[in-house]
């Protein structure tokens, strides 16, 4: 069973992103701050519950969170700044639109950089074992997987509908036939002939 939060005594936001690991579309952070005590049983990490399982949790979670934000950081982002400082950027930006006050911070992974003078503390799966960290791990997902299906109407044939921009077979063979677009993370490894899909 997930724990309540890292810090027990402290006003706590949990902390993770979505698609960081993705050849398209922009990463996406959530910071969320729960009512102590919150508790529902499909809460996992977002990669153990189904599509169908996390939009219900995303409903109940944007209703019941004491505050929640979405941070996004942009391909032409990530591309300038790097992955790990645009997924860290992208936390910052969530963080940022929390409306009440907090005192702790608790981040899945390993990596941060300080926000504000707060308290933080780095959990490495910590999606799995806090619920704050989890709830913000479901709300980057579903937030995510909305943008990569309106992207998916501007340009259905890399099936970012089902991959959501990940380096699948099927995504890397659009990218072979069709080239990159603007969506694409030029500094990413799209293709072994990467630099011919973008001519100066």
């Amino acid at each position: 069973m997930l724990q309540f939060q890292v810090n027990p005594t402290a006003i706590e936001a949990g902390c993770d992103e979505a698609g960081r690991g993705c050849l398209a579309g922009p990463v996406v952070a959530a910071a969320v701050i729960l009512p102590q005590g919150f508790f529902h049983p499909l809460l996992n990490d977002s990669k153990q519950v189904s599509k169908r399982g996390r939009g219900i949790l995303r409903e109940i979670i944007e209703k019941e969170a004491l505050s929640w934000g979405i941070g996004v950081c942009s391909p032409e982002e990530i591309d300038s700044i790097n992955i790990l400082n645009a997924s860290i950027l992208a936390m910052h930006k969530a963080l940022d639109k929390l409306v009440i006050s907090f005192d702790s911070i608790a981040i899945d992974g390993n990596k941060f950089k300080p926000y504000k003078n707060i308290n933080y503390s780095t959990q490495i799966k910590g999606d799995g074992r806090f619920v704050n960290i989890a709830a913000a791990s479901i709300l980057a997902k579903t937030h995510r997987d909305e943008i990569m299906n309106k992207l998916h109407e501007e340009y259905p044939f890399y099936g970012w509908d089902s991959n959501m921009g990940y380096p699948t077979v099927k995504h890397r063979d659009a990218i072979r036939e069709n080239g990159a677009c603007k969506h694409h993370r030029k500094s990413f490894q799209l293709l072994p002939a990467q630099m011919e899909l973008f001519p100066k």
